[in-house]
């Protein structure tokens, strides 16, 4: 995205483009008391600019170029002297059919088919918090569970440098969530698809970056930009108490063994009418089994640790031209398991497993308002019985498209920037479910009947 020479944003660049001279960290903290985050009018309100200078299709969470520097940035940049207290909120609506009515209802309160949802209400403290601080923190409550829990946050301390012919920006992340820090949609938690179903059947198995720690771990990390070319990020996360989990309504898989490592490096190529951008991700595990205390609590059992070694490639194109954007995003994750833990316990077959994932992805806009996407998945692994059951596999592969219209988000739109809402149909096709075409569930059901016709409505203020 270009932005005029005399725009506000042009202005804030330029006035807060000097080294600094002394760095200051603040940990916070934030709990919300009782999923995928996305477009913040609080931001739009604090820059003063439309929600399209941000996010592609006037909605988020898909970042324009812009949008990626002022989440670099600590999402600190500001226009005017607004005081306000940097709140926002969303819902979203949804009705969720299958080709074939599932066998069981797939959470309580629901049917087998044809089920209307409150998928998501959260509200966001998200915005500048200082000159070099800001934040995006989650609560999030829905009816599928009954709960409101804490959802992704990222607090964020930042500044911009420059040294001899470079120049760029560097900073510390606190999040619970590891790629939540990322500015890029091919990562793992910001990956398409941005809203979808959660009343219909899903992949039984993915790789542990591929949200496995999301909400139950605590992490810091530092970032850079260098050049507007180069991103680096290196952290480390622990795992929260269970009985802390327990107070925000989040779930706990295991504990995790000292630290878990996780890095990232990009690099981008910024295109006269967008940009391209290709990089990788690790991440180096170990988490112990879950228990039941004497009342039913998860709790955290002593012994051996499943090893997970997760190494993801990913990248990204937008090309952005007047009235039209394109994006094409692509992730994919090799994950290697070593089950000591799992296996010692009777719950592997084996002892040494592996997961991949592949998730490909290509979106057109007209006039960020009119929006179609195409994507692919596949989720494969190695076979075994005893942790899969049925035909002792993974693979889950499919496609699906989706139609959006967001009326709102131009500068000229009514009521802009309070005013945000998407309508989206998606349809999701099964060549292959649990690594079976036919009777998937041992129980007659195929695959394409898994197919899920899902319809929204996303409000935003």
């Amino acid at each position: 995205m270009s932005t005029c020479r005399n725009s506000p944003v042009s202005r804030w660049f330029a006035a807060h483009s000097r080294l600094p001279r002394w760095i200051a960290l603040i940990a916070l903290a934030w709990l919300g008391t009782p999923t995928l985050a996305s477009a913040v009018p609080s931001y739009a309100r604090q820059t003063q600019e439309p929600c399209v200078a941000c996010h592609v299709g006037g909605f988020g969470p898909e970042l324009t170029q812009f949008g990626r520097q002022f989440k670099l940035l600590g999402y600190t940049m500001k226009v005017g002297d607004q005081t306000d207290i940097p709140l926002s909120a969303m819902l979203v609506e949804s009705f969720t059919h299958t080709r074939k009515a599932q066998i069981e209802a797939p959470a309580k309160g629901f049917g087998t088919n044809n089920n209307t949802e409150l998928q998501q209400a959260s509200a966001f403290l998200a915005g500048r918090l200082s000159e070099h601080i800001g934040v995006f923190a989650q609560a999030t409550y829905s009816e599928n569970g009954g709960l409101l829990g804490w959802d992704n946050m990222d607090w964020r301390y930042a500044r911009m440098f420059s040294h001899g012919s470079h120049s760029g920006i560097w900073g510390i992340s606190l999040n619970n969530n590891p790629t939540v820090s990322d500015v890029f949609n091919s990562a793992p938690a910001w990956k398409y698809p941005y809203m979808s179903a959660d009343l219909a059947p899903g992949a039984p198995a993915q790789p542990m970056l591929l949200g496995g720690l999301a909400a139950q771990v605590v992490g810091v990390s530092a970032y850079m930009q260098l050049d507007g070319a180069w991103y680096m990020e290196l952290g480390g996360y622990r795992s929260l108490s269970p009985a802390f989990l327990r107070h925000v309504n989040a779930g706990f898989d295991g504990r995790l063994s000292g630290v878990t490592p996780y890095a990232r490096l990009a690099y981008t190529w910024n295109l006269p009418t967008g940009s391209f951008t290709v990089g990788g991700f690790m991440l180096n595990m170990r988490r112990g089994q879950v228990g039941t205390n004497d009342v039913g609590d998860a709790v955290a059992l002593p012994g051996p640790t499943d090893r997970f070694r997760d190494f993801g490639v990913d990248s990204s194109y937008m090309y952005a031209n007047g009235d039209h954007v394109i994006t094409v995003d692509g992730l994919y994750v090799h994950e290697s398991q070593k089950l000591d833990a799992t296996y010692g316990g009777g719950g592997s077959d084996n002892l040494h497993d592996t997961l991949q994932s592949l998730n490909l992805k290509g979106s057109y806009w007209y006039r960020h308002t009119y929006g179609v996407t195409l994507a692919s998945f596949v989720y494969n692994g190695s076979k075994d019985a005893t942790l899969y059951g049925n035909d002792g596999s993974p693979n889950t592969q499919g496609e699906s498209v989706e139609l959006d219209y967001s009326p709102f988000g131009q500068s000229s739109s009514w009521h802009q920037p309070w005013a945000n809402v998407r309508l989206g149909l998606e349809y999701t096709y099964f060549n292959r479910f649990s690594g079976r075409v036919h009777n998937v569930d041992g129980a007659g059901r195929n695959a394409h009947d898994n197919n899920t016709l899902y319809l929204y409505m996303w409000l935003a203020i």
